[in-house]
């Protein structure tokens, strides 16, 4: 029936006629047929309707054929990012203006490495208008309406949600959307011009060497008095954060056993990271201008404030990182080490002045470390050499280096 009516409106378009005439015989006579209008229209609508349905059935074949090679296609093509970036904010949206325009400033020549996201935690208006603004920024939005209860009387709850949040961010990255890589920052950071370049080179020993759980690009002790060389990595079993990369295996390693707060904390703590370290550069890719926030500006002025946001240009695709091995770092360090001069004494400063060598000063407990960290005017927190391997502390005074051990 398909193919009559098929060829039967061909013949109409064609302005050919479908009557047929034959000579009439006088001995068999009969009366001539009028065709009936309503059976001819009958047989144009079945004509038409089968017509549109054999179009649409070969145009949804011909899409499917399509689709089903661009799919194929697709999957044989590699993963182009290095890592997604996102953005931690909440609730100022001073702060996020200012941080994204530091990070697309760079961004924009790699955008197809390096993915950017904004995920903000709670319902500030002005943020997420912000973070809607940009449109080359894919925005999440993470609402969680819960009371907070915190563990003990008196605690900040800001930390109990800063970790709720966290988890959310990283579980939509990582299970969600599937990235292999994450960079975490926070809406109170600006980043250096090799940001992108040294996380690109800082993947890879990541993927290769299962000793380092994270890269991050902050040093707690990269104030300008105590930084030299831009192109110094260092191992670490400190976390840094404040700008750190960490990959989708070790996520879903800590997702499920994630702290209801103080997550920074508990990633130092020896039995999550299990003897593995971390990378940092000597001078920061990032600098945290936060004076205002949950920590209450707590130490800004002092440490955060001094940092040296790296300025130079380093072309980390032909660096060399191979002495980040676990093997090589370890030899190369304990010689530096080993090779110091011994200083001794309350006068430790003065000493360490007058010797334009390495040097190495050894406390005994914390009360010792915090003088000596006084006499010098680095970070005295305490935990950060007391989480380190051998209680092992180090920065740069001046132009050399200074050995806490």
């Amino acid at each position: 029936v398909t193919q009559s009516s098929v060829c039967y409106r061909s013949g109409v378009k064609s302005g050919r006629g479908l009557l047929f005439l034959r000579r009439a015989r006088p001995a068999r006579r009969r009366p001539a047929m009028v065709p009936n209008p309503r059976h001819i229209r009958r047989l144009l609508l079945v004509a038409a309707t089968a017509a549109f349905i054999y179009i649409q059935v070969r145009h949804f074949s011909a899409q499917s054929h399509d689709a089903g090679r661009l799919a194929l296609a697709g999957a044989d093509q590699p993963d182009l990012s290095v890592a997604a970036v996102v953005i931690m904010a909440c609730n100022r949206p001073d702060y996020l203006h200012r941080t994204v325009e530091s990070i697309l400033k760079y961004q924009k020549a790699v955008a197809s490495k390096f993915p950017l996201f904004i995920s903000q935690d709670g319902t500030n208006g002005e943020v997420k208008n912000k973070a809607l603004s940009y449109t080359q920024i894919t925005f999440m939005q993470h609402v969680d309406l819960e009371p907070v209860h915190t563990e003990s009387p008196g605690e900040h709850i800001a930390y109990y949600k800063i970790a709720n949040h966290y988890k959310w961010a990283l579980d939509e990255l990582f299970t969600k959307r599937n990235f292999r890589r994450v960079i975490i920052l926070e809406d109170d950071m600006e980043i250096a011009p090799d940001f992108f370049d040294y996380f690109e080179a800082a993947a890879k020993l990541l993927d290769t060497d299962k000793s380092i759980m994270a890269v991050s690009s902050w040093n707690d002790n990269g104030q300008k008095q105590f930084v030299y060389d831009p192109k110094a990595l260092y191992r670490s079993d400190f976390f840094p954060g404040l700008g750190w990369m960490l990959t989708k295996s070790t996520w879903m390693e800590l997702s499920p056993k994630w702290p209801k707060a103080y997550w920074d904390d508990w990633v130092r703590l020896k039995e999550v990271h299990k003897d593995r370290q971390f990378i940092r550069p000597e001078v920061c890719r990032t600098y945290n201008f936060g004076e205002h926030g949950s920590s209450m500006g707590q130490f800004f002025n002092q440490y955060l404030k001094p940092i040296k946001l790296n300025d130079a240009h380093i072309d980390w695709n032909s660096e060399d990182l191979s002495y980040l091995s676990e093997d090589k770092f370890l030899i190369k360090f304990g010689k530096d080490v080993a090779n110091a001069t011994p200083v001794h004494g309350s006068d430790d400063l003065l000493k360490a002045h007058n010797l334009y060598v390495d040097v190495r000063i050894q406390y005994n407990d914390q009360g010792d470390f915090e003088r000596v960290a006084r006499q010098f005017g680095v970070f005295e927190e305490w935990k950060v050499p007391l989480l380190t391997q051998f209680n092992l502390f180090m920065f740069r005074s001046r132009v050399w280096q200074v050995i806490n051990l």
